[in-house]
């Protein structure tokens, strides 16, 4: 991409999907869009935290949708076209844990996260093309630090999100040739519901972020603005010459 062409799409009023954007890292990322000036649309399973999302904040649209039905990924690009003409940017955040060990492992819990973690961005994705092949758009696909480290009792979980990092590696090749951009962010410990939504009582949830903590060099947990600075970071114009990077944004548990 050209100076010129930098310049004319720094200047564009760019349409945004983010999909979890109710809570943690996806409610941060559709606010901070919205506050860069994008038009967000804001996706997820349930109105009133899409709400709270968007209280406050013009540019952030709410709908309610389930990524992993049928009819999700063409509703979801469809409300984008229909309501601003165009689409810029894929925030692929949404994903659910199931913890267990691999003697526990069953269908149950391996169905949900195969279906929301890595089958619904591909299927968003594919949807979202044309509109981004128009655009010169950017997917950013939302990964796990642990998925390039062993999780005992997790390992489903960071497996389906390394899948994604080498899907994100793959699309970053595949999609050049159509000025699409495609990279990733892969959060460590972060505050977010998630470990509450995985079901963890409190207790569990504090042991949790004890052991977190004590493997983040950084020494703290993370906030997800940390981690929507990156993604807003990585779909702007100042990062045209990246693609199929994978971000880490851990506070260097990867690399301890």
């Amino acid at each position: 991409m050209d100076t010129a062409t930098m310049t004319s799409a720094s200047r564009t009023t760019r349409t945004v999907v983010v999909t979890g954007a109710g809570t943690g890292i996806g409610r941060a990322t559709a606010r901070a869009f919205a506050d860069e000036g994008a038009r967000v649309l804001a996706v997820g399973r349930r109105a009133e935290p899409l709400h709270e999302t968007a209280a406050g904040r013009g540019g952030i649209t709410p709908l309610v949708a389930d990524i992993t039905a049928e009819d999700g990924p063409a509703r979801i690009v469809g409300a984008a076209l229909d309501l601003h003409g165009r689409l810029d940017v894929l925030v692929n955040n949404a994903g659910i844990v199931r913890g267990g060990s691999l003697d526990a492992l069953d269908p149950e819990g391996i169905a949900p996260q195969l279906a929301t973690n890595l089958v619904a961005p591909a299927l968003l994705a594919r949807a979202a093309l044309p509109s981004l092949e128009a655009c010169g758009g950017v997917i950013v696909n939302v990964s796990t630090s642990v998925g390039q480290r062993g999780w005992a009792g997790n390992a489903f979980y960071a497996a389906t999100k390394a899948a994604l990092e080498t899907l994100t590696r793959g699309w970053a090749v595949e999609l050049a040739p159509r000025g699409i951009r495609v990279v990733a962010v892969a959060p460590g410990a972060v505050e977010t519901p998630i470990g509450v939504h995985q079901g963890l009582t409190p207790e569990r949830l504090a042991a949790v972020r004890a052991w977190q903590r004590a493997h983040t060099p950084l020494d703290r947990i993370g906030r997800p603005e940390e981690v929507s600075s990156a993604i807003t970071y990585l779909a702007s114009p100042a990062a045209s010459f990246i693609t199929g990077a994978i971000l880490p944004v851990d506070g260097g548990a990867v690399v301890a």
